[in-house]
């Protein structure tokens, strides 16, 4: 089912928009057999890049999801709870609003902040006693994600004059700049997702607890190591893209688990993969033609979505 909606949102989005395209001129457009000119420039530059963007990210943040939740056991783990949301939005905003001239190299910002920010919370989790539990996983990224918003606030004070150039991505938006920024981040989410991908098994051992995955063969506080260093390859990327888009990696998971009833990783990741993907592509063509031709932002909508599901969670915590 997902993966129906999916390739429709997908259809739609490539289709619809200021300017109408026919499905028939997009399958000759990616074919090679379309007549050079407007259409097959904005077919093969604006908006499948733009759709390839919304699947890789949506899929990346609701896999982060699952990682971080599946190995520290915390049905309110998220990337912006541990912190990666917020060092990627320091790089994106330091490069928007210190070097303006050098905006190429925001992608790069944001993921040098947001992996250095994972790497801090690590290397905070991992010394001293009680190396790599979960509190201390958690506490880590809650105080790592203050620091860095702190630093971001900062920022934008002492350069006010430009803070409308980063209010859009502040929002979270999808970019129509062609497949530039894919490039710099295609490795990232490549070495995330193979990571993440060998670690489904592993993680449905440690969800029957420490003990018994031990006995298993499985060792919790690598498998945690693996779990948070392949999330923050993925939310570090996602962030670098479209910037800060909240609540997708947190309800995501919880979704799937309710629709699917099972709780095994294998099938988490892969649809919550499909379900991140189909969310932020019909999100982002509903933020293109809402109120077309002004393009609203992307992230107020994933709110929209999210905020009621995290509200309805709440309930259940004790």
């Amino acid at each position: 089912m997902l993966a129906v909606v999916l390739v429709a949102a997908a259809a739609a989005a490539v289709t619809i928009g200021a300017v109408h395209v026919p499905l028939g001129t997009v399958l000759e457009a990616i074919s090679g057999r379309a007549e050079d000119g407007p259409l097959k420039e904005i077919i093969l530059q604006l908006r499948i890049p733009r759709v390839v963007e919304a699947l890789v990210v949506g899929a990346a943040l609701g896999v982060a999801g699952v990682l971080l939740q599946g190995s520290l056991g915390n049905p309110l783990a998220s990337p912006d709870i541990v912190g990666i949301t917020g060092g990627a939005a320091f790089g994106a905003i330091l490069i928007l609003l210190a070097f303006p001239e050098k905006v190429a190299l925001m992608p790069v910002g944001a993921l040098i902040t947001g992996a250095a920010a994972g790497a801090l919370v690590l290397t905070i989790a991992w010394t001293g006693p009680n190396r790599g539990a979960t509190a201390r996983l958690v506490l880590a990224g809650v105080a790592v994600s203050a620091l860095f918003t702190a630093a971001t606030t900062s920022v934008m004070v002492a350069f006010s004059d430009r803070v409308q150039s980063a209010l859009l991505w502040m929002a979270g938006g999808l970019s129509s700049e062609g497949w530039q920024t894919l490039r710099v981040t295609w490795p990232y989410f490549f070495v995330g997702f193979i990571i993440a991908a060998l670690l489904a098994r592993p993680l449905d051992r440690l969800a029957l607890g420490d003990d018994v995955a031990e006995s298993l063969g499985t060792r919790p506080r690598v498998l945690r190591l693996a779990s948070m260093i392949s999330a923050t390859l993925l939310a570090a990327a996602a962030a670098a893209l479209v910037g800060m888009l909240g609540f997708l990696g947190l309800v995501i998971p919880h979704m799937v688990r309710l629709l699917g009833g099972t709780t095994r990783h294998g099938y988490l990741m892969v649809g919550s993969a499909l379900m991140g993907a189909a969310l932020l592509t019909s999100g982002d063509l509903l933020a293109r033609t809402v109120l077309a031709p002004i393009e609203l932002p992307v992230g107020p909508f994933m709110v929209v979505i999210g905020v009621p599901v995290f509200l309805w969670l709440l309930r259940g915590v004790r």
